[in-house]
């Protein structure tokens, strides 16, 4: 699911603490020749708080089961996102269908200034201090999607330095 991402960390769910975070649910409707099917689709955000992340869609026939599949399936999507003191490392757009997302890093105390879908990755990942903002769709789906595209091109000063073949003072000078 990540391989166009470099240094992306995947992670196991075992051992960790995960809260789940409900980001929306939607009824389906599926026409039939016997009438009108109901069905639901939930997505949802989990994370340790700590820099562990995932997402996933789940659908059923009842709620309840639609967001246990999405709790599943978001623990098979975990990933460590690099943190700075709970903020970014650097600000970073992400995009996924027509879903556009901004985020920056904020100094201590201005807390998560997001909305929706964004707020609840961001503070899955454990984000205390950031700005964002979010154009384009505002479907939620699209939404995770491209906070996710935006987490996961994340570097932080050590990765650069590696990349680069520097020292991490340089890397601060330049």
């Amino acid at each position: 699911m990540y391989q166009k991402y470099k240094n992306v960390e995947i992670v196991k769910p075992g051992g960790l603490e995960l809260k789940d975070r409900l980001v929306g649910v939607q009824r389906v409707t599926k026409v039939t020749k016997g009438g009108r099917a109901f069905g639901f689709s939930a997505i949802v955000v989990v994370g340790d708080e700590n820099g562990v992340v995932g997402h996933g869609l789940g659908k059923s026939k009842d709620v309840a089961t639609a967001i246990a599949k999405a709790i599943e399936d978001a623990k098979k999507n975990l990933v460590r996102i690099p943190l700075n003191k709970g903020t970014l490392p650097h600000e970073q757009k992400g995009k996924y269908g027509g879903a556009k997302v901004f985020m920056k890093p904020a100094s201590e105390g201005t807390g998560v200034i997001a909305g929706g879908a964004v707020r609840a990755v961001l503070e899955s990942v454990g984000i205390h201090d950031v700005l964002s903002k979010s154009q384009g769709s505002s479907n939620p789906h699209n939404v995770v999607k491209a906070t996710f595209d935006a987490l996961l091109q994340l570097r932080d000063a050590k990765v650069v330095a590696k990349q680069r073949g520097i020292s991490m003072e340089k890397v601060f000078k330049g």
